[in-house]
């Protein structure tokens, strides 16, 4: 059985989706989770709904565009901790649809602040103390566009393969300090906001079988299947594991 006793564990954008169900998965576990997201309030219902199942977690806002912010996070979510913080998870990230031609200077440097540099910062602030600890382990959360060319997503393909590159450079960086770094490459995920995407198409049912169709197992992942590698990763059972880009896609990347 894995488990992450005794272990402090902060996931950024864990007010919903994925991360919700990495901070959920986590406290499973054993772990103290620190739920980290710009909305407070989704913050704080996901804390809410781990204390209420036996749980111990406590909710931060952050956001990760900006080392200020992800300093205090730090800072703030861990104090109960003693400052020590075994597991980072860095989810935070956003989307956008379009070609480069369809890409703004403000749309690409939105989606860089946040996914690219939230993980750097969130890194910067945690990974000194891991160092020190002499044991952790940091998950990126990128995306099989993180590996591949993606059509109508020319900013999140580019910030999801930095997000790849960053993983495997602090991976050969840190390798002997006791510290892992991995990421995680999910494929199509039916989390809360793609549902909420798919009803409001004309067909819900057609588009959501477009969304499947590219997967070998013709489904999308559920944030709970996405949450489970990130336990695998996060915990003692994966110990020489790191500068991974783990592809939790039902196949779709089988074949590229």
């Amino acid at each position: 059985m894995i488990t992450l006793e005794g272990k402090t564990a902060l996931v950024t954008g864990a007010g919903s989706g994925i991360g919700a169900a990495i901070a959920e998965c986590f406290a499973q576990a054993g772990a103290t989770v620190v739920v980290a997201d710009i909305d407070e309030a989704a913050a704080v219902r996901t804390a809410g709904r781990i204390r209420d199942a036996g749980g111990t977690a406590r909710a931060v806002v952050v956001d990760v565009a900006s080392q200020e912010s992800c300093d205090a996070c730090a800072r703030a979510g861990l104090d109960g901790s003693g400052g020590r913080c075994e597991v980072l998870v860095n989810n935070a990230g956003i989307g956008h649809v379009g070609s480069i031609l369809e890409t703004n200077p403000s749309d690409m440097d939105r989606l860089w602040r946040v996914n690219v540099l939230g993980a750097y910062h969130m890194s910067r602030a945690l990974l000194p103390g891991m160092i020190r600890q002499g044991t952790g382990s940091i998950i990126h959360i990128a995306s099989i566009a993180g590996v591949m060319g993606m059509e109508a997503r020319f900013a999140y393909t580019t910030t999801k393969h930095a997000v790849v590159g960053m993983t495997r450079a602090m991976a050969m960086d840190h390798g002997t300090t006791g510290v892992r770094i991995n990421c995680i490459c999910p494929g199509r995920v039916a989390t809360p906001f793609v549902e909420a995407r798919l009803r409001e198409y004309a067909n819900p049912d057609d588009y959501r079988r477009q969304l499947e169709a590219p997967h070998t197992m013709k489904r999308m992942a559920k944030a709970s299947e996405i949450a489970s590698a990130a336990l695998y990763l996060a915990s003692d059972a994966a110990s020489f594991v790191t500068g991974s880009a783990m592809a939790v896609d039902g196949g779709y990347t089988a074949g590229k």
